[in-house]
């Protein structure tokens, strides 16, 4: 398991790189909760998620023939953005191979930051593609199984424990894994007690099944919100959620595109369904915990178009 030091090595690794994004309280969302909410708002850094901060720990990480040999990545969205945009910027070669549907606007920002994109039928399909082609030689950027990865995403946890006030309850999207292993690991080491939730749709529940089985193993994947959608946890995740996540939550594809509305609403931001599922878990929480409840958010991700929100929105019966 990685460390805080990890976490720590990690944050210097990629200043200058990435963004130190805003931690906030929000009013409207606290009003609309019932319970004091901090938003650390990933969803404002650069590539419009969390998932830069893995992609360029990385890509600085890789040795010179490695460099020159470039990367090859598997996304539902995000990490492929993240790849591309940052393995541009640093001078890296990248393939991203993601399933169709992936967002629309991701294949473009993929392609247009020089990536060559693969799309594969399925998120099953996308992850065989990839270890095909990481037999010619790139490296994988893997979007969770990697210490490198979650040691990065894990700064996301060191800068909220650095610049919120008081939190009983953090709550974590999960797609892999990766970002709440990252999390989890700095909180328990500078906020002993705080309790961190995972976050799941029903469509998407590859850490759910698995720490109902005792390890990672296949799941069926029916989830709208493809950024969510790992078909399996690793062991390495795994192993972080298990030892370290009080407990992880599912919610509904309505619920998560409801929670998108929701904070644009209530938070005034514009996030994905990724992030928006923890306004429904936030519910799920307070019936546990009870009153008092300080509760930290991270909002993971922005990047979901107008029109993609009012589909799904349409699709559902929301407004």
């Amino acid at each position: 398991m990685i460390t805080l030091g990890d976490v720590e090595a990690a944050a210097e690794r990629i200043t200058g790189h990435v963004l130190r994004t805003p931690t906030v309280t929000s009013p409207g969302l606290s009003a609309h909760l019932g319970a004091h909410v901090t938003a650390k708002l990933e969803l404002l850094q650069r590539t419009g998620s969390f998932k830069a901060r893995g992609a360029t720990a990385k890509l600085l990480s890789l040795s010179g023939p490695e460099r020159a040999a470039g990367v090859v990545a598997v996304s539902g969205g995000n990490h492929g953005i993240a790849v591309a945009v940052m393995a541009g910027a640093l001078g890296v070669d990248a393939t991203v191979v993601m399933p169709k549907s992936a967002p629309t606007r991701a294949v473009e920002i993929a392609e247009a930051a020089g990536a060559s994109v693969v799309l594969a039928d399925t998120m099953d399909a996308a992850f065989a593609l990839v270890d095909d082609i990481r037999a010619k030689g790139p490296t994988l950027v893997h979007p969770f199984d990697d210490p490198v990865v979650i040691a990065a995403q894990g700064t996301v946890g060191l800068e909220l424990a650095q610049d919120a006030g008081e939190l009983t309850d953090v709550l974590v999207s999960i797609g892999g894994g990766g970002l709440v292993a990252g999390v989890a690991t700095a909180l328990h080491a500078l906020r002993p007690g705080t309790r961190v939730w995972g976050v799941e749709t029903e469509g998407a529940r590859a850490m759910s099944v698995a720490l109902a089985s005792g390890g990672p193993v296949p799941v069926e994947l029916s989830s709208i919100v493809s950024t969510l959608s790992a078909p399996s946890a690793s062991p390495l995740t795994y192993e972080h959620v298990s030892a370290l996540v009080t407990e992880v939550l599912t919610v509904t594809d309505a619920e998560a595109v409801q929670g998108v509305l929701d904070l644009a609403e209530h938070a005034k931001v514009w996030a994905e369904p990724a992030a928006g599922c923890l306004l429904p878990a936030v519910r799920q929480v307070l019936e546990r915990v009870g009153g008092g409840a300080r509760l930290g958010l991270v909002v993971c991700g922005g990047n979901a178009t107008t029109a993609d929100v009012t589909a799904w929105a349409g699709r559902f019966g929301l407004r």
